[in-house]
């Protein structure tokens, strides 16, 4: 049965729902609401929060209880994910899979707390150091948060590797009908033999990171990089919106692209040929789908629009390969755009 949830609530009990029962954060907006739902709610179920003395901490506190076999995860907000890159690189480098929120923020540095989406680049092109790759998945609304947050556990248990998930103030502070799945019964969940659980038949497991052997550790980033093109092709996910006759391609994600659906409706009534394709992973990013529109005789080019000042443009840029026109249109600072913005753009540049 729906109820009305607030973004930041829905998907904090989304993660109880999937599994977790472990939370290490601090505070910072806007999302808040995360950790001071979990404050409370994982005590109900028998889990653990800890509220840390630093993001660096809190990080390094999921490595551990993930690292142990546990369904842990964090959540933050911009700059205190910068603050987390060390951390997420290590649980990367050691196969150790754990959940993350970003609900970002304007930047750079503090910025400030309007949503934004100048995290692109840190969510998929790694953001901290060394070769590797976080499964980012960026929803559209908070029903959708929630089935992905449901999910998320599984699939960072099936690749043993991070997931991220980002959204900004509007989808965490905004207020819908949702559904909460039914909870997953832990004690049905696929065992862990790799995880360090103490004495298991003798054997020790260490968790690490580090590999001093130059060979070892080119070893290990291709066999990372192998998980990663099987993650590429298997967890693609997307939506197509009016694109079958659409000669305009908005390309957008998250909040924005609500925001797009609205402008594509009333450029449709108008008679412009409007639509969308909306990545809901933007790690994999669904760059065979773009390359199949950009071969389409109907499509003449693409608008991506981001909160930012381009960043997703340059992967939809690259998955077109030049066969069309890739315009950008941002905002940044916490400045949110109007469908009407778009409209006005569209039709000034038609």
């Amino acid at each position: 049965m729906k109820k009305l949830w607030k973004g930041n609530e829905a998907i904090a009990e989304a993660a109880i729902a999937g599994g977790c029962r472990y939370f290490f954060g601090y505070p910072i907006t806007p999302q808040n609401e995360i950790p001071e739902y979990m404050s409370w709610r994982l005590a109900e179920e028998g889990g653990a929060f800890i509220q840390a003395e630093s993001e660096v901490s809190a990080i390094n506190m999921v490595y551990g209880a993930a690292g142990a076999g546990a369904r842990a995860m964090t959540s933050s907000s911009s700059p205190g994910i910068s603050l987390k890159q060390e951390g997420i690189s290590y649980l990367a480098g050691a196969e150790v899979p754990c959940v993350i929120v970003n609900m970002m923020r304007g930047g750079p540095g503090l910025g400030g707390i309007q949503p934004a989406q100048g995290d692109y680049f840190q969510a998929v092109k790694g953001g901290g150091h060394g070769d590797y790759h976080c499964i980012v998945y960026a929803p559209g609304n908070i029903q959708e948060f929630v089935d992905v947050m449901y999910d998320a556990f599984d699939v960072a248990d099936k690749y043993r590797n991070p997931v991220m998930l980002i959204g900004d103030g509007m989808i965490g502070q905004m207020m819908e009908a949702v559904e909460i799945p039914e909870y997953k019964d832990l004690n049905k969940l696929p065992p862990k033999p790799w995880a360090s659980q103490g004495h298991n038949g003798g054997v020790q497991r260490l968790i690490n990171s580090i590999k001093i052997d130059p060979n070892d550790l080119e070893d290990h980033n291709h066999r990372l990089f192998k998980k990663y093109a099987e993650i590429e092709a298997n967890e693609v996910k997307y939506e197509e919106y009016l694109t079958e006759d659409a000669e305009i391609v908005f390309v957008a994600y998250g909040s924005v692209a609500r925001i797009c659906k609205a402008a594509i409706n009333e450029l449709r009534e108008e008679g412009i040929k409007v639509g969308m394709l909306r990545p809901i992973t933007i790690y994999p990013f669904p760059k065979k789908p773009l390359a199949a529109l950009a071969e389409k005789a109907n499509v003449k080019k693409f608008l991506t629009v981001e909160l930012s000042m381009g960043q997703m443009v340059e992967d939809v840029r690259l998955s077109v390969n030049g066969k069309k026109p890739v315009d950008f249109y941002g905002r940044c600072g916490g400045v949110v755009m109007m469908p009407a913005d778009l409209v006005k753009y569209v039709k000034e540049g038609k």
